[in-house]
């Protein structure tokens, strides 16, 4: 059935994304969506407390929620901002930020529109 998508978690694939310090699964949405929407879960390979590349994304929408662990990030007008389990953030599009560390145990829920998107380092 077009539009349909079913992700288990014993099925997992776990690849290369954006970011050589995470692992990413792909829950299936970019397919169902044909591009609209992408939807993935994003795993830490390990602590970091180093920070990322200060950068923004070309996007419509992009909400982050934080599963297991925490991840600080500084946002441009907003300044350091601590995610942990739980918490949610949307990202304005073009909002200029940078990671700067995470856990170990970090797995966090990403929403975007649309799936694909170019980043650009700043």
């Amino acid at each position: 059935m077009s539009g349909f998508a079913l992700s288990h978690a014993r099925d997992a694939n776990w690849d290369a994304g954006l970011r050589a310090l995470y692992a990413y699964r792909d829950l299936g949405v970019t397919a169902a969506t044909n591009g609209r929407v992408g939807a993935h879960v994003i795993r830490a390979r390990g602590a970091s407390d180093a920070p990322g590349e200060r950068h923004h994304h070309t996007l419509d929408f992009q909400l982050v929620y934080v599963l297991h662990g925490w991840v600080d990030f500084d946002y441009d007008g907003v300044g350091r901002v601590r995610l942990e389990a739980g918490s949610s953030v949307v990202q304005p599009p073009g909002i200029r930020h940078i990671e700067l560390g995470h856990s170990d145990d970090l797995e966090m829920l990403e929403i975007t529109l649309p799936a694909e998107f170019p980043t650009a380092a700043e």
